[in-house]
């Protein structure tokens, strides 16, 4: 082959053989978080099938046990811990200026 049609060619991946994301003795339910939250984004999203690399009925499996773990309280639906700095102050002003707080402090003293 010459080296103009060398470079329209894919060149070869390895091929290498990962574990299965969930093992024959796992038992998918909603009581096995370890294995649950695997699967589970850092926003408390449920990872697609693609990225998790599991088979259609393992999926569905996975997201019922997620569900259910949700309605149990035992997973949060969102997880949208935004981190407040100690310097900021969460008292809101009104249209004339004075903060909210030092408004009702002078209206019962």
């Amino acid at each position: 082959m010459d080296k103009s049609k060398r470079l329209f060619l894919k060149p070869k991946r390895s091929f290498r053989r990962r574990l299965p994301p969930i093992q024959s003795g796992d038992r998918i339910d909603y009581k096995n978080m370890s294995l649950i939250s695997r699967f589970i984004s850092e926003q408390g999203k449920i990872l697609s099938r693609r990225v998790n690399r599991l088979t259609l009925k393992q999926q569905r499996l996975i997201t019922i046990a997620i569900k259910q773990a949700r309605i149990l309280s035992s997973l949060p639906f969102l997880n949208n811990e935004k981190k407040i700095e100690k310097g900021e102050s969460t008292a809101r002003t009104t249209p004339t200026g004075l903060k909210t707080k030092k408004k009702l402090e002078l209206f019962f003293n």
